[in-house]
């Protein structure tokens, strides 16, 4: 069995660079068994997710071309999905939950994004206090399989995605720790998977991947599977850093990653 897959790939009808045939064509160059695309949810507030309008329009296209490459790669239709989404993701052979937007004084507002608008959102909203930002971020991760079956936990602790260069608390903070770790007993059994994310490391915002590896070793503690992901937004770098990934996965204590089938998710050997 082929086990190389990427499921958290972007394209043209979200903020990827690239159309779906041509991700689909790269992959098959590369070598994948698998490709899952996962774009944006429609999310009103944000300029960089699907449309109302172009979303049906996704979902034809992805399965076009489930059929048309059927003998050469298997093709999933996915969702990156964000609480924010009116529309429910119902149709998709897997969803990834993500958080972008935090739901503060009865409105959804972003955060994700450059590093003035993680800043922003701690200056606004939480009087400068980015412990109390980082709290109300896990706490509103806990509760994203209350709006939707999500399979996967998408990029588990973004908030850290410039603490490398800019940092808006200490990630080491034992009442930090304990948030990251408070969500993951929160979503144990109610969510089977999460991403090892190599997205930031790869546009150079961060040294390692997502979520960190105390998180990792929690998740690993609470029995969740774990998929390798490049959430990529260029189809070259579908496959970067998947081997470091490996290796970092399996100084968490992890022996096995999950890939994608026609018949659901199944355990492979690291």
């Amino acid at each position: 069995m082929n086990t190389l897959q990427n499921l958290h790939q972007h394209c043209t009808f979200c903020d990827g660079k690239d159309t779906p045939e041509e991700v689909v064509l790269e992959a098959i160059a590369k070598g994948f068994g698998g490709i899952g695309f996962s774009s944006h949810c429609y999310m009103p507030i944000v300029q960089y997710s699907m449309t109302a309008e172009n979303t049906p329009e996704y979902c034809k296209e992805i399965n076009r071309l489930k059929e048309v490459y059927k003998d050469q790669i298997d093709v999933f239709l996915g969702l990156e999905y964000d609480h924010c989404c009116p529309l429910a993701p119902v149709g998709y052979d897997y969803l990834i939950g993500s958080l972008h937007n935090l739901y503060i004084d009865g409105e959804y507002r972003n955060f994700d994004g450059i590093p003035e608008k993680h800043k922003a959102m701690v200056d606004d909203y939480f009087g400068g206090d980015g412990l109390a930002f980082a709290k109300e971020y896990y706490r509103q991760l806990a509760k994203l399989p209350d709006k939707a079956p999500i399979d996967i936990i998408g990029h588990y602790d973004l908030i850290t995605r410039y603490q490398d260069t800019q940092p808006l608390f200490d990630w080491n903070d034992k009442a930090y720790r304990n948030a990251a770790i408070e969500a993951a007993e929160a979503l144990a059994g109610r969510v089977p998977l999460f991403e090892l994310n190599c997205g930031a490391v790869i546009r150079g915002t961060r040294t390692t991947p997502y979520p960190q590896d105390f998180i990792i070793k929690e998740l690993k503690r609470l029995g969740f599977g774990v998929v390798i992901t490049t959430d990529c937004h260029q189809k070259h770098l579908m496959d970067a850093w998947m081997e470091e990934g490996k290796e970092f996965l399996r100084s968490c204590g992890y022996e096995e990653r999950h890939i994608l089938t026609k018949e659901g998710f199944i355990p492979v050997p690291l």
